[in-house]
């Protein structure tokens, strides 16, 4: 029987930089990936200057994939442009097919020194209540820490207990790629009134997301907190939102067939007995947007430096960060799907929110992920207020 420190589940973003960090730290390390080095997730691409930060931290160059200076907003016809802000994160985004990415974060772990063992579907170990290592078909890896990184819903994060909690809001999306003559834009483009079956308001939004290379990424996404949600014919959607955007993108044909996923945003368990779970498979998905690459990112960081500094405490450590540095922010988020769920209040939240250039930048901070602990500024404070005041509420929101 093989043994290492540590064994990943999923070789994605938060994988990925979870086995480079605790590599480079001196663990033995092996990654379990069940696809291999180029494949391809259903995801906008769109890299926010948060998740460059990380990308910095890990020392890769992505200069090979298209810069992306800032972010313009639209709201019926009303359309603003704001860029990023100098602060704590880079004024630089990025957008980064993910066949692309992916295999590039998979490489910066094997150059560390991790051993990724390709096309290997992998689940964890246990032992009564504890995870012990990991079981790929035939064979069996003890490890003194398994890392679920194997996505939102995978077998993996599922026998653990990583599950979405009942009646909390998720998302779904959907995407696709289209040549178009503005695909060196240098803005990502979001439309916050796309409509529903019913033709009201979707909480949720549009992108149109250019890669360079004459290619952009389009894609619909919406919340289960919206009315009607179950008549939701996310294909439809995406082909009223490329018409509503193809002259002025000049978009062509889809080249592929649009590729739908789930994004759970809040999941009951994220650690125990020798385990953790990053990125997706821990629920860190931002409600507002849709995004995760970045927590990804992050998350596997920060289960890394928990291994590192004391292994024996891991799970336990990693999840009290998450619970100061991240809960927060994400219990208001999902308490404001809730609200946006409704027409009007969407209506009139949107008339507000870009009523004026001020009002805009505060959405950049919100929709690009600028808000964390450290750095909440005046839109996170702002966050706070709203969320301590809707969790008086709570109970009523859910229900309605």
């Amino acid at each position: 029987m093989e043994r290492c420190d540590v064994a990943v589940i999923g070789a994605g973003p938060g994988g990925a930089a979870a086995a480079t960090w605790l590599a480079r730290g001196g663990a033995d390390v092996v990654v379990f990936e069940k696809a291999g080095r180029g494949r391809d997730k259903s995801c906008g691409d769109g890299l926010t200057p948060r998740a460059i930060a990380e990308i910095r931290r890990l020392g890769l160059d992505i200069s090979r994939f298209h810069r992306i200076d800032g972010l313009r907003v639209q709201a019926g016809r009303t359309v603003r442009e704001v860029r990023w802000p100098d602060g704590p994160f880079p004024p630089v985004g990025a957008v980064a097919p993910r066949a692309e990415f992916d295999a590039m974060v998979m490489q910066a772990a094997v150059d560390a020194g991790a051993e990724l063992r390709e096309r290997a579907a992998a689940e964890p170990l246990l032992e009564g209540d504890r995870v012990v290592g990991v079981r790929a078909g035939a064979d069996e890896v003890r490890a003194d820490l398994v890392v679920i990184a194997a996505g939102a819903g995978s077998a993996a994060a599922r026998l653990v207990g990583a599950t979405r909690v009942e009646g909390s809001p998720f998302g779904l999306a959907i995407r696709a790629y289209a040549p178009s003559e503005r695909a060196d834009d240098r803005y990502m483009e979001a439309c916050l009134t796309v409509e529903g079956p019913d033709g009201s308001i979707v909480p949720g939004y549009g992108w149109v997301f250019p890669a360079g290379d004459g290619i952009v990424n389009i894609g619909v996404g919406a919340l289960s907190t919206m009315r009607n949600f179950t008549g939701l014919n996310l294909n439809t959607m995406l082909d009223a939102y490329a018409a509503q955007v193809g002259v002025s993108w000049q978009l062509g044909p889809f080249t592929d067939r649009p590729r739908a996923w789930r994004l759970p945003m809040h999941v009951g368990r994220r650690s125990g007995h020798g385990w953790l779970a990053v990125g997706d498979a821990a629920g860190l998905v931002n409600p507002f947007n849709g995004e995760g690459i970045d927590y990804a990112l992050e998350s596997g960081r920060l289960a890394a430096e928990a291994f590192l500094e004391l292994p024996n405490t891991a799970p336990a450590r990693y999840e009290a960060v998450l619970a100061h540095d991240y809960d927060p922010f994400f219990a208001t988020a999902r308490r404001f799907a809730w609200v946006i769920g409704r027409p009007r209040l969407l209506r009139a939240l949107l008339a507000l929110a870009l009523s004026t250039g001020f009002t805009m930048e505060l959405v950049l901070d919100i929709m690009a992920n600028l808000v964390d602990e450290q750095h909440p500024g005046l839109a996170g404070r702002l966050l706070d207020v709203g969320g301590r005041a809707l969790a008086v509420a709570d109970p009523v929101l859910v229900r309605s």
